[in-house]
């Protein structure tokens, strides 16, 4: 079983974490909502070419029903938001993604 580092700017203690043992010390839900503020910032130049992010982040506030909560969207579309990533060139946004994807999802 493969266990990751959490990224831990707080402590700088380098504690290692492993979802398959526990989801303790690890802030899923904080570094989702990071993940959607990277998203929200690189979103204005791929929304004009890109349908898709239009309709994603309308998503997050739906006109009925409950809202997903954020780790669940980048869940499902993991993948395109790493294709956002890519393109725009944000590499600190691509590594908090993979961080997020081999801890939380």
């Amino acid at each position: 079983m493969e266990t990751s580092k959490a990224a831990t700017p707080d402590c700088g203690c380098g504690k290692k974490v492993d979802r398959y043992v526990t989801f303790n010390d690890i802030d899923c839900a904080g570094n989702a909502r990071r993940l959607m503020e990277c998203i929200e910032r690189n979103v204005p130049n791929a929304a004009r070419t890109a349908p898709f992010w239009p309709y994603f982040m309308a998503k997050r506030q739906p006109k009925s029903g409950t809202a997903p909560d954020d780790l669940f969207l980048i869940h499902c579309h993991i993948n395109v938001i790493r294709e956002l990533f890519d393109e725009c060139g944000d590499t600190a946004a691509q590594t908090l993604l993979t961080q997020v994807e081999e801890e939380c999802c």
